[in-house]
């Protein structure tokens, strides 16, 4: 229990009272428990939708799912995405690259990347069909924190401390085959063998994701966490929306 809230506390901005789940020990040992918060906040956002569904047409609907996704970490992790934005792509050395992702200022490339990711969840959602829409929303937040326990699996931390150093004390690869798991179990359950595609495009990405940012920085950083977790959640949208998976039956 103490880890679930651990998870909960580092990864939503659910007020959860008392001090369970404070403890660094608490904090190292929740990975395993991001997938399980990505699937309540799908849960969450799925009955957001529905409410939202009632009273508005299907593009401002997309757009409020795409605000309150995002806010259900506080805009942690589109932070996360601006800073890696900054610094991978400022064709500097890995030091220098590493001090751009520290500095709280936004750069050009950290803006057109929050833009991009923002346009393309909102583009995706709005053009599902009504019957794909409530399974991506729930698939969505799921499949970003799954990413985010796959590269504290796979990668080492890229910095001497941080915040998200706890995390990378360990390899934690029985959470990230959970993850996995989970993800294509939960995937299946809503859409059948089209699930086992979007979990496979998920997996994918994360994965190609985690070649990059080792290639680049040598490692990962609490950034970089935010950073996969944004883009991972627009695939699930994403693979239904343009892979013709009705013509592969």
């Amino acid at each position: 229990m103490k880890r679930l809230l651990a998870a909960l506390r580092f990864l939503t901005i659910l007020p959860i009272p008392g001090t369970w789940g404070t403890a660094e020990v608490d904090l190292a040992g929740s990975v395993a428990f991001f997938p399980v918060v990505g699937l309540l906040l799908g849960v969450a956002a799925v009955a957001f939708a529905w409410a939202a569904g009632q009273v508005a047409p299907p593009m401002i609907v997309a757009a409020l799912v795409v605000i309150a996704m995002m806010s259900f970490s506080g805009c942690l992790h589109m932070d996360g995405l601006s800073d890696s934005a900054d610094g991978l792509l400022s064709s500097r050395s890995r030091e220098r690259m590493l001090e751009i992702m520290k500095d709280s200022h936004v750069g050009p490339m950290g803006v057109i990347a929050v833009v991009c990711v923002l346009l393309l969840k909102f583009a995706a959602l709005s053009s599902l069909e009504p019957a794909k829409v409530w399974p991506a929303v729930l698939l969505m937040p799921l499949a970003g924190r799954a990413a985010i326990c796959l590269h504290v699996a796979f990668l080492p931390y890229a910095r001497p401390s941080g915040l998200a150093a706890v995390f990378c004390r360990s390899r934690h690869t029985l959470a990230a085959i959970w993850a996995v798991a989970l993800l294509t179990g939960v995937a299946y359950a809503v859409l059948q063998w089209r699930g086992l595609i979007v979990s496979v495009a998920c997996v994918a990405i994360t994965l190609l994701l985690a070649v990059y940012v080792r290639v680049k920085l040598g490692g990962a950083t609490g950034d970089t966490f935010g950073a996969v977790c944004e883009i991972v959640e627009i695939v699930p949208a994403l693979t239904l929306t343009i892979a013709p998976l009705d013509l592969l039956r």
